[in-house]
């Protein structure tokens, strides 16, 4: 239920409200009817359930879950339904559909008892017995209590029936074959629920079942190996996710959260912005269509079991050429000052200040350069819906520019990182799909390819 693809705390960014295509919330007898006209994600997600609904304890539980997993931002198609799935997730190995989970009993999960419904979850075993690619990411919902589990399929049955059956997924052989999964659950997966640790707060015992389980955040936030799998233990150190870096949520006071009060990550939770950073990417989505809506306690819980992450380890200082910094200077001064300024210290949730940046300085500056090539956007909430914008920079700046102001901005004020090479930004631009600048030979324009 949750997405295995580009989930990354970026620079500020245009917050952009999604409408997508109206449906008829009338046919849920459990749920307020609507209007015809088109209702954003976010008021679906909040759509009051009355104390007077039969079950009503359990289905605002599994509502609350619901947004706790961060369900809606795999289940939803652009132009399409919520929860009817349909989004194509990029994964290293193809492309892979998410399901639809909506009551329809033919294409959604209407049918399905909870026997079924806890056997995905725990063990990523499908209703018909198949195994479930771990693009689910049952390896982090094995933690979850059967009790949830029930109140969130008992949720899932109160929403619209959708009729649709997402497109096949575009995976090679034999990786298409599901028996396959079977080798992957031998060597990495053993299902299993969460275990309290007496020796820590209700808070952090909270935080640890949200974190590492029903959120799931290890999928986007740690290494994975050349099969796909988490690393235990470099977990929540970061990780590479198509063509983004999810950061380190670690300690660590460079590359972490180790500046980070717990007041900061509930404020980011909550808005999306604080005075250190601002969500772009799929991140802005998951603060959308989750943490923005999740209870002030939960929040809390997620930043006091953060808190307590030991540091990962750190790097040892780079070697940075002198010529990278000197031109990347000048490209900032002329591309980035407006908004950051020329010392860098930018304008308080609005434009984040680029010194001390764990963003900037992880060991891999794809993050980075996605954002300055592509651009990016923040994402909405109701305390911080104004939009902002990170602008793409691909038609102004060369390869080589990108690589000089990236270093530049990885060592200024603070930071430390290595340097970008101006190869790796290139490889960056080609699997973007963008334009490549270059300069002509003799008149000094630019011209794009």
């Amino acid at each position: 239920m949750g997405r295995l693809s580009q989930r990354v705390v970026g620079l500020a960014a245009v917050a952009a409200a999604l409408t997508l295509a109206t449906w008829a919330a009338s046919q849920n007898p459990t749920l307020p009817a609507h209007p015809a006209d088109a209702v954003t994600p976010t008021s679906f997600l909040t759509q009051p359930i009355a104390d007077s609904t039969p079950n009503a304890a359990q289905l605002q539980h599994g509502q609350a879950l619901i947004i706790a997993g961060d369900c809606l931002s795999c289940h939803i198609r652009d132009g399409g339904q919520p929860f009817a799935g349909g989004l194509g997730l990029n994964t290293p190995f193809g492309v892979i559909y998410s399901a639809n989970i909506t009551s329809d009993p033919t294409t959604g999960i209407g049918d399905w008892t909870s026997d079924q419904f806890y056997k995905a979850m725990h063990n990523g075993i499908g209703a018909q017995g198949e195994n479930l690619y771990p693009a689910f990411p049952y390896p982090w919902f094995t933690k979850v209590s059967r009790a949830d589990d029930d109140a969130i399929l008992a949720y899932l049955k109160t929403t619209p029936a959708v009729s649709y059956r997402p497109p096949a997924n575009r995976l090679p052989f034999p990786l298409n074959i599901r028996f396959m999964v079977k080798g992957w659950n031998l060597l990495f997966f053993r299902p299993h629920d969460f275990q309290a640790d007496s020796g820590q707060s209700a808070d952090w015992n909270r935080g640890a079942y949200l974190v590492t389980g029903l959120g799931h955040c290890g999928g986007c936030h740690s290494p994975m190996n050349f099969l796909g799998a988490a690393s235990v233990d470099r977990a929540l150190h970061g990780g590479a996710i198509n063509n983004w870096v999810a950061p380190d949520l670690t300690g660590n006071a460079r590359t972490g959260l180790g500046a980070w009060s717990l007041s900061d990550i509930t404020e980011f939770l909550q808005t999306g912005r604080n005075a250190h950073a601002g969500a772009a990417g799929d991140m802005g989505e998951v603060v959308s269509y989750s943490t923005s809506l999740m209870s002030d306690a939960d929040r809390r819980a997620i930043g006091a079991y953060l808190k307590g992450l030991g540091p990962s380890p750190d790097a040892a200082a780079p070697s940075v050429d002198a010529g990278a910094m000197q031109r990347g200077a000048a490209i900032y001064s002329d591309a980035c000052a407006s908004c950051h300024l020329e010392n860098g210290v930018g304008q308080s949730r609005l434009f984040p200040p680029l010194g001390h940046d764990a963003v900037l300085q992880q060991a891999d500056p794809t993050g980075l350069a996605h954002l300055i090539l592509a651009g990016g956007r923040v994402g909405p909430t109701a305390m911080r819906p104004s939009p902002l914008a990170m602008p793409s920079f691909a038609w102004k700046l060369t390869d080589g520019e990108i690589a000089d102001v990236s270093t530049y901005i990885r060592n200024s004020w603070g930071n430390q990182a290595s340097p970008v090479p101006a190869s790796k930004v290139h490889d960056l631009r080609k699997r973007l799909g963008l334009q490549t600048i270059h300069y002509t030979d003799n008149s000094g324009d630019r011209v794009t390819q």
